[in-house]
Order: structure tokens, then C-alpha cells, then sequence
């Protein structure tokens, strides 16, 4: 999704790396969005709340699902900053943020934590997490998960003589299913080194701590069929539409607009990695009080089910998938059918290691 790729692009390799950029006091006045808001804005209590998301078809559909229904039952305005991770975190170290709501990925936000940059919560102004049964797991004390993207199979149904790939054995099998192989770039997200240990046969819940040497071998075994690794959302769409590849990783609300485009594609979601995206307030923020309120209201179930109507976001609430038809529940890969498919990976292991597996990598891509 969105937002991933603008954490990882701006900088992330590891804690350190937002403490580095933090430093460099330029920072504050750059930005990718278009929406820009001057900072101060909106202070004394005023009916605004500006929330930071990462644009695009993402941001549209927020600005349906969400901002524009906000607005219509609060009086308060919704203004959208998009802005990577680097700039705006220089911006709250500087004591000026330019947003209240950071919607961004859980794992940057642990980063942000570390850096002393997110108002600890206070739940109690959050009813919604309650009543929409957000899982305990994606409540901390700094950030709420309020949806998941997964990261899995998309592979051309043309391509294997009616056979479809099961696993991540069969996504390395490139004798019985034949043709070149597109993965991650740590610039468009994690490495995956999750999938090369699965397809070795290491069992889903025994993944963590991943053997790293374990899984580098894998990947060397695969290494000359991958033909390019993506740093994009939509580029294993143009590379199985063009053929290019006969299979590729991918985020998985990809592969609806594939279809749409007319690729003959499915995806395959055993052994998804799931990463949580969440909702945190910038310390500092000028306008807290209107940020938990969109907040609260952004993390009801119905809410979250209207989102998913909207974009192919997976609800963080279970809830939110009884509020969907059959076919729109069955169209997310977090739907009740297809959740035990997948694991969700490890943030602390991650954010140890990211850093290191990252060089390590580049190195070994580099051959």
C-alpha cells in the first residue's frame, strides 16, 4: 500500500537512520505533497484537523470513506498533508508539526517512538477500539493498527497449463512452473526473507527469529530467474502484463487492479505476510483534540467497512468484515477464510534487524 512505500523510500534502514535525518534542519521545508499546510494553522481550538496520508488512490478513497463523512457529522475540516516519514519527523523534533494524525505504517511508528515524536494515547478518547474489537495486538501506547496489507503471490493464470502455484515451494519451482520471477527491492519494502524460508519448509509460526543465512541460500537458489526487483506498488502488474515474469510478490489490493486492467492474474495467499498500518498524533499537534476525533471515528467498524468498499484496505476490525457482502469480504485477504493463511510479521525482529539484512541484500543482489 501507500503508505509503506513512502516510509521506506524517504529513508528507513533501521531506528538510527530517522535519528540521522532528523538532524539535518532542511528538512522542515521539504515535502512531496500537494496539500501543504502552513504550520500554525488551525491552532485555539478551531474546527480543523490535518491528517497526514500518503496520497494517490489511497488518499482519494480516505477523503470519500472518511474525511468527507467526518466533516459532515463534526463540523470539522479535514486538511491532508502528504509528506514522507524524514520531513515531517525534523518537523516534530523541531517542535513544529505541520500535522495532528499521522496515518502511516505501524512499524514507523515504533520509529517515531524511539525518537520521542508521538502523544502517548489515552484510550479512553478512543471508543471505537472497543466497540469495533480492534485486536490487542495492534494497540500500543503511541499507535492503534487500523488496517493491513499483505504481501503474496500474483501470478499469470495463463501461464502453467491450468496449474496454479499453492505456495512459496511452487514460486521457486521454476522447472514445473516455468518462467522468470519478479521480488521485492528493500526500497519498496521489507525483504522477503520470510518467503524464501517457507519455501524451504520452515512451518509459518516457526518463522521468528528468521535464520537470515538459511534464507539468503534460498534466495541465491532463485537469484537468475528474477528477472527485477520491484521498488513500486504497480510495477509487478506492468511486469506480468507485459509478460516479462510468469510470476512476481506483491501487495495484494495490486492484484484487483490488474484484473481491472485486463491481466489474466490471481493471487495465491498462503504464507502472506501481513503488515499493520495505524493511526498515531504527532506530539506537539496543534489541534490533538479534533485528531482523536477523527480518530475514534476512523476506527469504527463501519467506517473501516466503508473504506474497504472504497479501496481494497484490509479492516483491522473484525467487524468491519460482517458489515461487508459476501463478495466485497471475499475480495480482502484479510477475510475470515483467508486470515489463517497468513502471519504477520515480526516488528521487533525487523526493527533490530532491518538495517543489517538491508546491506546484506544489496550486497547479495549486487552478486
Amino acid at each position: 500500500m501507500n503508505n509503506a512505500q513512502i516510509g521506506r523510500r524517504a529513508l528507513l534502514r533501521g531506528a538510527g537512520g530517522l535519528a540521522a535525518l532528523a538532524a539535518v534542519p532542511s528538512l522542515a521545508a521539504c515535502g512531496t505533497g500537494t496539500n501543504r499546510v502552513p504550520s500554525g494553522e488551525g491552532k485555539g481550538g478551531s474546527k480543523t484537523v490535518v491528517v497526514r496520508d500518503s496520497g494517490g488512490s489511497y488518499g482519494a478513497a480516505l477523503q470519500k470513506a472518511i474525511y468527507t463523512p467526518f466533516t459532515q457529522e463534526t463540523g470539522i475540516s479535514v486538511k491532508v498533508l502528504n509528506l514522507d516519514d524524514a520531513p515531517l519527523l525534523a518537523q516534530i523534533k523541531q517542535g513544529r508539526p505541520q500535522c495532528d494524525l499521522i496515518n502511516n505504517a505501524m512499524m514507523s511508528h515504533y520509529k517515531y517512538v524511539a525518537q520521542d515524536a508521538l502523544e502517548a494515547l489515552d484510550l479512553d478518547r478512543v471508543k471505537s477500539v472497543k466497540s469495533a474489537k480492534i485486536p490487542d495486538n495492534q494497540i500500543t501506547e503511541h499507535a492503534i493498527g487500523n488496517s493491513f496489507y499483505g504481501q503474496c503471490i500474483a501470478y499469470r493464470t495463463d501461464a502453467f497449463g491450468g496449474r496454479k502455484p499453492d505456495s512459496w515451494a511452487d514460486f521457486w519451482d521454476t522447472k514445473a512452473f516455468k518462467g522468470d520471477r519478479s521480488m521485492v527491492h528493500p526500497d519498496g519494502d521489507l525483504p522477503e526473507l520470510e518467503f524464501a524460508l517457507l519455501a524451504d519448509g520452515v512451518p509459518m509460526d516457526k518463522l521468528y527469529p528468521l535464520d537470515v543465512d538459511r534464507a539468503f541460500k534460498v534466495l541465491t537458489r532463485l537469484r537468475a530467474d528474477i528477472k527485477k526487483f520491484w521498488d513500486s506498488g504497480p510495477l509487478p502488474g506492468v511486469l506480468l502484463s507485459r509478460e516479462e515474469v510468469t510470476m512476481s510478490t506483491v501487495w495484494d489490493g495490486r492484484v484487483a487492479d490488474m484484473k481491472k486492467q485486463g491481466t489474466p492474474v490471481e493471487r495465491q495467499l498462503n504464507g502472506m505476510r501481513r503488515q499493520f498500518q495505524g493511526y498515531a498524533i504527532a506530539k506537539g499537534a496543534a489541534n490533538a483534540d479534533n485528531a482523536y476525533k477523527i480518530m475514534d471515528f476512523s476506527l469504527r467498524a463501519e467506517t473501516q467497512a466503508n473504506l474497504a468498499k472504497t479501496f481494497p484496505s484490509n479492516p483491522s476490525s473484525p467487524l468491519a468484515y460482517e458489515k461487508l457482502t459476501e463478495d466485497e469480504r471475499n475480495a480482502l485477504s484479510g477475510a475470515p477464510k483467508y486470515y489463517d493463511k497468513g502471519f504477520d510479521a515480526d516488528i521487533d525482529w525487523w526493527l533490530k534487524n532491518e538495517s543489517a539484512v538491508t546491506k546484506r541484500w544489496l550486497e547479495w543482489a549486487r552478486g
